[in-house]
């Protein structure tokens, strides 16, 4: 029995992938390719017309660890050769379906799918070598379906080929699935963040297609009462999520791919084309939804579009759209100009560009310096004076700056300032078309660094944040709030009032559960510290500074307020109504909740401590 690494915490606990054995006397075969050829399962394209590979052919193709007399392998011509081998129908009677796979690790292009309806519900790839490795697939909730398996070759260069072996149904597979937990359910997934539905890689066997992997955010737009959420998986693709309230979260299937293996499809913007300047839509009544965005050349920009709000998308015909050195093209309509503005980063500075059909695009040629990645750019009122407007730039590493727009040139009036101070907090973006709903600034960013260790996902998203702009004593400055709606998510609350702690004194916080929304007004004397000890994790307030996860950080007089949210694996902290926040992953050590005072004497006016229910917990498997 193999090991998995043993995780600290209160429910981290070891986890185990055992060799189980070969083929009991009750399992069912699928495929063995002991033949010469494929039997009754349907062959395309040129891949698999030789039939299985099998004695010195084998070891010629340097494939190892077969079970049986052939393996089903389209390697025997080379990596050209592309094509798929399909299985007949058969009805899912096992909890697993268990296979040995190897050759290139494209997703979606060397693969071993599990069909249902025709449609992928399991996938697993080869790991860049010809070692067959055990895999299987948890599948007791299809049980009694008609199914198939697909083995596809869509990729011709290195590493274009993938290699299957004896695939049968078990109760008993060779080797278990990392992670057999109920989907939103498992161990480590985060209850109220958003997270990407599946990532089946395992460290110590690879061979398992990697799905639930979410790094930079893009797209981000409000359409007809629902918030879309896009953002890149490794750049082969934009997943797409879907909200109405911005808590609870419907993942459909990715948005749209890369065009060709490896072309890339990197961060970008989404835009609904209401008056129809790009001519993509035929309805007036049904403007195109129009994502903009980059190939890995980190030249070419290209865009897709979609005519039903977002569920089936269509790469345009002409792309690329523009030849420009660079990436990252945030697109939005600027009504003043009646005219579409484009911002890329390129060679260390954003550039401006104008349009009026989305499709030509001209240099303005007032490049903004010393800037980075991803940038989002919109404005805000000043103290929610709607006549008094100011244009708020935000790079990808989260640092701020405030000015003005005229459509084709951004003057900047202010420094740079962080807009989180924590350690996870990058590649932030905005949901952007909410004038046409209540108006709101939200922001959210890519957790980067939030790994979880033998879990089906990867990285997580930040709790959506109100964003306020407002004229402190020392200038304007950019509020971020968690949004309101995190109360529907309340499960009761305890509350304190009026309670000072001495020196060394605790206040022990006693509700039970993972997720918490905390908000506390507090009076901190010089000297003294107000440390929360949310289950291990320390969170350190002196009167004007926060410290979590980084250095501490200033406010601009002094802390009075703080609020923080608690979730199985992040802490983030809002202090001052969202003077200063910080977005941080953890893995928690202990249970339970404690404010500690240290060094002085700290006044505690309020603290009240909310229960969170799970925003998943009505989510099917």
């Amino acid at each position: 029995m193999t090991c998995l690494k043993n995780i600290r915490g209160l429910f981290f606990a070891a986890a185990h992938v055992g060799l189980l054995g070969v083929c009991s006397a009750d399992d069912l075969a699928i495929g063995d390719f002991k033949g010469p050829g494929y039997g009754d399962w349907k062959a395309t394209g040129t891949a698999f017309q030789k039939g299985p590979a099998s004695g010195d052919l084998l070891s010629k193709l340097e494939i190892e660890n077969a079970s049986g007399a052939g393996v089903a392998s389209s390697e025997i011509d080379g990596d050209k050769p592309t094509g798929t081998l399909t299985s007949t129908e058969f009805k899912i009677s096992k909890k697993y379906i268990s296979f040995r796979i190897s050759g290139g690790n494209y997703e979606y292009h060397t693969c071993l799918n599990l069909l249902i309806n025709g449609k992928v519900v399991r996938s697993a790839t080869g790991w860049k070598s010809d070692r067959l490795v055990s895999v299987s697939w948890e599948v007791s909730r299809f049980m009694g379906r008609a199914a198939q398996v697909q083995i596809m070759d869509e990729a011709s260069g290195d590493w274009g080929h993938i290699n299957v072996d004896q695939i049968i149904q078990t109760d008993k597979p060779e080797r278990l699935p990392v992670v057999t937990e109920p989907l939103y359910h498992e161990l480590l997934r985060p209850q109220f963040h958003f997270t990407a539905r599946q990532w089946t890689v395992d460290r110590l066997n690879p061979g398992m297609r990697e799905e639930g992997w979410i790094n930079d955010l893009n797209g981000l737009i409000y359409y007809e009462g629902e918030y879309h959420l896009f953002a890149q998986r490794w750049a082969k693709c934009w997943i797409h999520a879907v909200s109405k309230d911005l808590i609870h979260w419907t993942e459909l299937e990715p948005a749209f791919r890369e065009e060709t293996l490896g072309s890339g499809v990197q961060s970008g913007t989404c835009v609904v084309d209401y008056h129809n300047t790009s001519g993509l839509s035929h309805d007036p009544a049904n403007p195109p939804m129009i994502a903009f965005w980059s190939r890995f050349d980190n030249r070419t920009q290209c865009l897709s579009y979609s005519l039903d709000h977002g569920r089936t998308w269509t790469l345009y015909e002409k792309n690329p759209i523009m030849v420009f050195p660079e990436r990252d093209p945030k697109v939005f309509w600027h009504a003043p100009s009646n005219q579409w503005v484009m911002m890329m980063y390129g060679e260390g500075k954003y550039h401006i560009f104008t349009s009026k059909n989305l499709s030509e695009w001209k240099n303005e040629n007032h490049p903004i310096g010393d800037s980075y990645e991803c940038p989002d750019f919109f404005e805000l009122p000043v103290d929610s004076d709607q006549s008094n407007k100011k244009w708020v730039l935000i790079q990808g590493n989260g640092n701020y700056s405030i000015g003005t727009f005229n459509g084709t040139e951004f003057k900047e009036e202010t420094k740079r300032f962080a807009c989180d101070v924590g350690p996870n907090f990058y590649a932030t973006q905005s949901w952007h078309n909410t004038d046409t709903g209540d108006g709101r600034r939200i922001q959210t960013a890519w957790m980067r660094g939030a790994d979880f260790i033998d879990m089906p996902f990867s990285q997580m998203i930040s709790f959506p944040c109100e964003l306020t702009l407002h004229a402190t004593p020392a200038g304007l400055r950019v509020f971020r709030q968690p949004i309101r709606e995190i109360a529907t998510l309340h499960n009761g609350q305890d509350t304190w009032t009026n309670r000072t702690l001495g020196k060394d004194q605790t206040l022990l916080l006693e509700p039970s559960g993972q997720l918490f929304h905390i908000k506390a007004e507090v009076s901190i004397k010089e000297g003294a510290r107000l440390i929360f000890n949310l289950r291990g994790v320390p969170v350190i307030l002196t009167s004007r500074t926060l410290e979590s996860g980084h250095k501490p950080a200033s406010v601009q007089d002094e802390i009075r307020k703080v609020e923080l949210l608690v979730d199985r694996t992040s802490i983030e902290t809002f202090v001052n109504q969202g003077e200063i926040s910080s977005t941080r992953y953890v893995l928690p050590k202990t249970s339970g909740l404690s404010v500690k005072a240290e060094g002085g004497p700290v006044t505690i006016h309020s603290l009240t401590v909310y229960p969170l229910n799970s925003a998943w917990a009505n989510n099917p498997d």
